[in-house]
Formats: structure tokens, sequence, C-alpha cells
């Protein structure tokens, strides 16, 4: 599934965190690792006008490039790696950074979620999080350390967390998620967030523990056979994949998720930006926002091609 794997650099050691999982992912995949940096003209105001500098430019342009390379000679060999320079305004480069996703045939963007470097922009809250909301493919966020990265590590994920709501576009991160802990031979655990039932009426039926018992159940079964799929190969035979299930009632999904996660040591959380259905909404700006926010374990994200209630 991932033949083309790229990580967006900003020249900041902050950026330079998603290499580690990016390579990981590469080499179990036979993957083709892209560094790519967005190169913006040297211009400066001069007089109160913007005056192009074509010398300070080409050495900038010079300057990136090394630096895409140099990167490159660190990277634990194993698979091949191309560095690419691509052009446009500050204000264009997760457009940039998209239109060669597309042109590219890149199938996964693996990046860090907040940086600064050459062009002193945060990532997170700019790029990244136009990013989240134009890919087509999935993304891998990683919440960069104050530590240099090793860039000869290569992390593995072994328990991969996937929250669902019930909805078939929540469902539609499930190859995604799958395919990587394939590559790298993890486990899974299903999670669903059931929200306390408030009643609409004084019936008494609605307070039955019956009623109750109800909602779990069909909950269960449908998380039951969620994992049934997770254990059927392509080919629709039995693979030996560990999946648990769990359910748990809050009324606030995101921390919910994200104790678990931090609970049970999950190395890869995996959700889609946009769901609906069951009791809670995955929508980038509520749920899988607050997720990507509050965590520092590496998130999977994607975004479903049918957004149609």
């Amino acid at each position: 599934m991932f033949r083309s794997i790229l990580v967006p650099l900003d020249g900041s050691t902050l950026a330079e965190h998603a290499l580690p999982i990016a390579g990981s992912i590469a080499r179990r995949a036979g993957a083709e690792l892209q560094l790519v940096h967005v190169h913006v003209p040297e211009a400066r105001y001069i007089e109160g006008k913007m005056v192009f500098n074509e010398v300070l430019d080409a050495k900038l342009r010079e300057h990136q490039r090394a630096y895409l390379e140099e990167i490159a000679k660190k990277i634990k060999p194993g698979f091949p790696i191309t560095c690419v320079l691509l052009d446009g305004e500050v204000s264009q480069i997760a457009e940039r950074l998209d239109s060669h996703v597309k042109t590219a045939k890149v199938d996964l963007v693996v990046m860090a979620t907040h940086g600064r470097g050459m062009l002193a922009r945060l990532w997170l809250g700019s790029v990244t999080d136009k990013l989240v909301r134009q890919l087509e493919i999935p993304m891998v966020l990683i919440r960069p350390q104050e530590t240099k990265p090793d860039l000869t590590r290569e992390p593995v994920f072994r328990h991969i967390l996937i929250p669902l709501d019930g909805s078939a576009l929540a469902e539609q991160i499930l190859k995604y998620a799958a395919a990587l802990g394939k590559l790298m031979q993890a486990d899974y655990t299903l999670f669903h967030v059931m929200e306390p039932w408030i009643p609409v009426s004084y019936r008494p039926d609605e307070y039955s523990t019956e009623f109750q018992q109800l909602r779990i159940q069909k909950a269960q079964a449908y998380l039951d056979e969620i994992a049934k799929r997770l254990r059927t190969g392509e080919d629709g035979m039995a693979e030996t994949v560990r999946v648990q299930t769990k359910i748990v009632m809050s009324h606030y999904p995101a921390v919910a998720i994200l104790e678990e996660a931090n609970q049970r040591g999950i190395d890869l959380i995996a959700m889609e930006t946009h769901g609906h259905g069951g009791l809670i909404r995955l929508l980038i700006g509520s749920v899988a926002d607050k997720v990507l926010r509050g965590t520092s374990i590496p998130i999977l994200l994607h975004r479903p091609h049918d957004k149609t209630p």
C-alpha cells in the first residue's frame, strides 16, 4: 500500500523528528522516501517596495538543497531516498505540498506537528492544519521532542488504538491502520466511546438496566464484527492478528481516547478526521483535533472521501 512516503522539512531539528518513523515504515514497506522542502523566494522590502534578490535567492536555494542531501546521508540506508525542492510563497506551502503529493503519487505523509526553521513558521496551526484538511491520503503526525532526533533509529508501532463511532466514514481508517500494523506486527484495540444515556422523558423503561445493556451489547457486536474483518486477510483467509475491543462511558470522547492511549501504552492512535454515527463525532476541530493537540503519541489521520451524512 505504501510505495512513496513524503516528509516535509523546514530546516529545523523539530521537523526532523518525523524521519525515524518515516524511515522505519519505508524500510518495511520497500517504499521510496521523499524529503521535501518548499523554497520561498528571497525578497525584501526596500523603501517600501518588495525587491527580489536573485543572488541571495540562488544561495538560499543551494543551501536548502544541500541541507536535504545532508539529511539523506544521515538516514540509515536500505531504501531509496529522493530530495525535492519545491517553489512557493509562504502562504502556499500547504498547497504546494498537496500538489506534489498528487503529482508524485505519494501514498503517505509523515511530519512533525510543529517546527520552526528557515521559514520561521509553526507547522501546527498552519501547514499541518491545512494538510489535514486537504490531503486525500493518510498522514502520520509526530509530536517532536526538544532533543535532537536519532536518524538511525527505527521506531516500531506495537499497539495501535483505533477509535470508532459506528459510522462507515470512521471505518475508512481501518485499511491504513491495518497496513501499518501488518508491517510492524502490531496489536490493535478497537475503542468505542458511548455517551451516558440521558432520557428524554420520565418513562421507567428509559432508566432500565435492560435498556442500558442492550446499548452496550449492540456496540460490542459492532466492534466484534470490525475485529473479525481485521482478522481476515485480503484473500479472505484468517490471519494471526491480535485484536482487542473496549467500550467506555464518557461525555468527553477525546479525554477517554487520550486516557486509554496512555494507560495501554499505545504506540499509534489511528482515526478519521471526520465521522458521524453512534454517539460521538470524529471531526477535525472537535474530537480528532483535541486528540491531536493533547497527545504526545504518534497519530495516523485520514480525511474520508465521502462526506455525505
